[in-house]
């Protein structure tokens, strides 16, 4: 059985799909862009700010649903060029500082709304 998940604190879903859905003990979220929740507005600044938010919003679903950070074990990063993957894994690193999750992370030819990067999770309690 699914449960739909849906956070106030992460940005709404933007088309046909929710924020993450629970089922079996397993969370899967949708990929999250750097939208302020608070304005619905991409942030501003460059990677840093942008890989900020995204965790952000990540914190917020995971949180939602009762997890944590502790509780994901797969993260696909996408972003607008590889050139910035290491401005990103620097914020990321934060955010899993002791026992990462599996993670992939590609360069895409276009994000939505022209953001340069988007992050989806997977964790499992």
């Amino acid at each position: 059985m699914k449960k739909i998940i849906n956070s106030q604190n992460a940005p709404k879903a933007i088309g046909p799909y929710s924020q993450a859905i629970e089922a079996n003990g397993t969370l899967y979220i949708s990929g999250q862009l750097p939208i302020d929740p608070a304005t619905g507005q991409v942030v501003e600044g460059g990677i840093s700010e942008q890989t900020e938010q995204v965790l952000k919003n990540v914190e917020a679903i995971l949180k939602e649903a009762g997890y944590s950070f502790e509780n994901v074990v797969k993260s696909t990063c996408l972003l607008s060029t590889m050139d910035n993957f290491a401005a990103m894994n620097e914020i990321y690193a934060k955010y899993y500082s002791t026992n990462p999750p599996a993670r992939v992370a590609y360069a895409v030819q276009k994000l939505p709304l022209g953001v340069l990067v988007e992050i989806e999770t997977i964790a499992v309690k």
